[in-house]
C-alpha cells in the first residue's frame, strides 16, 4: 500500500512502490488521503465550511488523473482507493490487509515535524512500513541492505519483515553499535538474528561497531551510506500513547533525514 498525496515529494514514493510491485510482482493499492479543511464559519449552519469539500475533491480528482496517467504505462497491477480525513487514522484502517505501508519521510497532518507520521504509525501500524526519503530515485531490492540490531523485540519484528527483502539483496550487513564489552540480558545477540537468516537462505555480515559517544541514529545512518546499502532494516522503538514525548533516539535521527528507503516495525 502506497500512501497518496499531492506533493512534490510524492514521485519518490510512487518510484519505490513501482520498483518494489513489480521486483516481487505484487499488487500496488494506491491510499490518497484527502484532509478535511477546518475553517468557522460565516452563518450558524456552517455552509462556508460545507462548500470547501467540493472544491478539495475536484483537486483531489485533477491529481488522481494525473497519476493515473503514468500508471497506465506501468506493468505493475493496482488500484486506487481515496478516503477523507486525518491520514494516520486512513493508513492504519488500509494497512490492516497490506504486505507492507509506504510512506514518505515528510508528514501531511503536521508539517512541523517531518518525521512525526511515520514515526507514530511505525508504533501504531501492526503492518511494516517503508519510509522513503524525499529526493530517492526508487529502489534496488537487489542491492545491498543494513539492519540495525541491536537485540530488542522491535528489531526482531523488523528483521522478519524484511525477510522478502534480504533475500533479493546482494549484500546484508547486522550492525549492532556496542555500548558496552557485555551483552545486555534479554536481549538477542547478532549471531541469533544471523542464524534466523542463514534458515532463510540469507548469508550476512556481522558488525559490531563502538559508540565512542558519538549518536546512534547517525552512527547508523553514515554506516549504511558508507556501505552504499539501497535500504535499511531497523525496529521502531517507543510507547505510541507517549509518542510526543518519547519518540526521539535512534528512530527519531533516522527518519529526521533518510538518506535511502527504510524498514519500520514495533
Amino acid at each position: 500500500m502506497l500512501h497518496v498525496h499531492d506533493e512534490p515529494a510524492f514521485d519518490a514514493r510512487l518510484q519505490v512502490a513501482l520498483d518494489l510491485a513489480r521486483a516481487f510482482k505484487s499488487h500496488l493499492t494506491l491510499l490518497h488521503t484527502i484532509p478535511f479543511t477546518m475553517v468557522m464559519p460565516i452563518d450558524p449552519y456552517g455552509m462556508t465550511a460545507a462548500e470547501l469539500s467540493p472544491s478539495a475533491k475536484v483537486a483531489a480528482d485533477e491529481f488522481r488523473i494525473r497519476i493515473e496517467a503514468r500508471l497506465t504505462g506501468e506493468d505493475v497491477a493496482w488500484d486506487w482507493a481515496a478516503e477523507f480525513g486525518l491520514a494516520s487514522s486512513q493508513i492504519l484502517e488500509h494497512a490492516a490487509l497490506s504486505d507492507l505501508a509506504i510512506l514518505g519521510a515528510g508528514n501531511s497532518d503536521d508539517s512541523k515535524s517531518a518525521s512525526k507520521l511515520a514515526g507514530m504509525l511505525a508504533m501504531q501500524c501492526r503492518t511494516p512500513i517503508l519510509v522513503v526519503p524525499d529526493k530517492a530515485r526508487g529502489i534496488d531490492p537487489g542491492g545491498a541492505a543494513v539492519v540495525c540490531w541491536n537485540g530488542s523485540q522491535e528489531a526482531s519484528r523488523a528483521l522478519r519483515a524484511a525477510v522478502p527483502l534480504l533475500q533479493a539483496a546482494s549484500a546484508v550487513t547486522l550492525i549492532q553499535v556496542a555500548e558496552t564489552d557485555e551483552q545486555e540480558e534479554g536481549l538477542l545477540p547478532p549471531t541469533a538474528a544471523a542464524r534466523f537468516l542463514n534458515r532463510h537462505d540469507i548469508d550476512c555480515e556481522i558488525a559490531e561497531i563502538a559508540r565512542d559517544g558519538r549518536n546512534v541514529g547517525a552512527l547508523l545512518r553514515d554506516e549504511a551510506q558508507a556501505r552504499e546499502a539501497h535500504f535499511m532494516v531497523m525496529g521502531a522503538y517507543g510507547v505510541p500513547r507517549l509518542f510526543e514525548t518519547l519518540f526521539g533516539g535512534v528512530t527519531r535521527t533516522v527518519l529526521t533525514d533518510p538518506q535511502v528507503p527504510v524498514l519500520l516495525a514495533h
